[in-house]
């Protein structure tokens, strides 16, 4: 399997199961990923949430684990790496304000490489307008942003991934088997059982 170089983008208040189980899964796999935030460093720790589907009209929100960055935003060379995660949740919201953000993103949409979103993720997507034309899931909610941004929303079970081409995206962390292996295959990754 040839080692691919991962940018992992998150930030406070990021899903925990979105942001640790990945992350942690494409390192076990023996790729390299690196999770940064805007004005952090590595060794600078984000807060995450923890959203649950307990029956209410909406995800709940609990505070979750501290996550330690392991690469600095400010050292991100973009054109090094071979794909992007974004990890969903809260941080979205507000990373897609960061026009370096945006700028990475544009990148890896038209240099067509693997990017993977998940959740609210899709937020940063729809912001970096990278999604017209494409077909995608994303958190229910984020859907109309998605449809205003010009890409195709398919509302998919919540354990379903959608790709197209290079992008593969998710509504939220119970779809993490179809949604991993679903980049995986993007990345060209095969794993011998």
């Amino acid at each position: 399997m040839a080692q691919k170089k991962i940018l992992f983008l998150t930030g406070d208040y990021a899903e925990d199961y979105e942001t640790m189980v990945p992350f942690q899964m494409l390192q076990m796999i023996g790729h390299v990923v690196h999770a940064v935030c805007p004005e952090k460093s590595a060794g600078d720790k984000i807060i995450t949430a923890i959203h649950d589907f307990e029956g209410d009209q909406t995800y709940s929100e609990k505070r979750g684990h501290y996550f330690v960055l392991n690469a600095s935003f400010a050292d991100v060379q973009v054109a090094s790496y071979d794909a992007l995660m974004i990890a969903g949740g809260r941080a979205p919201e507000y990373l897609r304000l960061n026009p370096k953000v945006i700028e990475m993103v544009k990148h890896f949409a038209t240099a067509n490489k693997p990017i993977a979103a998940v959740c609210h993720g899709i937020q940063i997507l729809t912001a970096a307008d990278v999604v017209r034309g494409k077909r995608l899931t994303a958190y229910p909610a984020v859907g109309p942003e998605v449809t205003i941004a010009g890409g195709h929303f398919e509302a998919v079970n919540v354990y379903e991934a959608v790709t197209d081409g290079n992008l593969v995206t998710a509504p939220a962390w119970p779809a993490h088997p179809q949604w991993i292996a679903a980049f995986l295959k993007v990345l060209g990754t095969k794993i011998e059982l």
